[in-house]
């Protein structure tokens, strides 16, 4: 069995649910680096540099924001590391992490909500040419679905954990 190095006191679904978050944006990520490099994921008519700059930006941010959640039940959640500037080594405010951890899960519902309704029908038209591309731009696309909840209930399990603790 793996061991997840999380703090003693975080219920073992909140440590799973952290790990998730950046495991279900992983897909998405690797089928917009697959598109930069040409592969046969989706049609490549159109895109120039500057579209390349924004896929790899936007799976950088993405990758970025889901590993923050890792905070939520790791020290450095709890104490911000040392060599951060100005915060360096103080304890990190409950809210401070509460706050943008569920605002960020309530946009990614919000986000998914209007993408689902308005958009993917539209994209999975326009971005792909064959059944096995839609079927990989579905797969690689679906997990992030599960973003919004993991986040959510991994701040709500930080928020009960700290909130008891002070």
């Amino acid at each position: 069995m793996v061991k997840i190095d999380a703090l003693p006191d975080v219920p073992r679904w909140a440590v799973l649910a952290a790990h998730m978050v950046p495991l279900v944006t992983l897909p998405s990520g690797l089928w917009r680096i697959a598109q930069v490099a040409g592969l046969p994921v989706a049609e490549q008519l159109g895109r120039d540099g500057r579209e390349a700059v924004v896929a790899i930006s936007l799976t950088l941010m993405t990758d970025g924001l889901a590993l923050l959640t890792l905070g939520l039940v790791r020290p450095w959640g709890e104490v911000a590391p040392r060599w951060l500037p100005l915060v360096g080594g103080r304890r990190v405010h409950t809210l401070a992490a509460v706050v943008p951890a569920m605002l960020g899960a309530a946009a990614l519902c919000a986000i998914a909500g209007w993408f689902a309704c308005t958009q993917a029908a539209d994209l999975i038209g326009r971005v792909t040419q064959t059944p096995a591309q839609e079927a990989l731009l579905v797969v690689c696309y679906s997990p992030l679905l599960a973003w919004a909840p993991l986040l959510a209930v991994t701040a709500l399990a930080y928020y009960r954990r700290r909130a008891t603790m002070s």
